[in-house]
């Protein structure tokens, strides 16, 4: 009788115990977790480049302070399409997404443009904006 009465003391410890270990479980799901950024479908329109012929046009992208990479090069081309995509598993809402286009050259770079732009949900499909004289458009989704 007495081990009885011992184990239905514990009883309330130990429901007490699952109950705070289920509360943490359903938290853990609730909250918001990190999201992650896509960028892809990369282009450009009447990009200047070098004054003696087209430019040789890549892009380097960011989400926040995070660098996500660079675009191949498009020698000799002012209305380049890039293949690349760049992943940016934590970046999040109000991020900043920023997009450099530059001018690959023997010695030294030139710089075109940038875009920059506060990361939102969903997704957003040829989006656009000026670098120099030339248009960046480009693709993003926040999930």
């Amino acid at each position: 009788m007495k081990k009885l009465l011992r184990e239905d003391e514990d009883t309330p410890k130990q429901t007490f115990r699952l109950m705070c270990v289920a509360i943490l479980v359903i938290a853990a799901h609730l909250l918001p977790t990190d999201a992650a950024v896509r960028v892809w479908g990369l282009q450009a329109f009447n990009l200047d480049g070098d004054p003696i012929g087209p430019p040789d046009p890549y892009i380097k992208v960011w989400c926040g302070s995070i660098f996500g990479g660079m675009s191949e090069f498009r020698q000799d081309n002012a209305n380049p399409v890039w293949s690349a995509e760049f992943y940016f598993p934590n970046c999040k809402a109000k991020d900043i997404l920023k997009l450099e286009v530059w001018d690959k050259d023997l010695t030294y770079d030139d710089y075109l443009g940038t875009c920059t732009m506060k990361v939102q949900s969903g997704t957003y499909l040829y989006r656009t904006c000026m670098v120099g004289r030339g248009t960046l458009s480009y693709n993003y989704e926040l999930k």
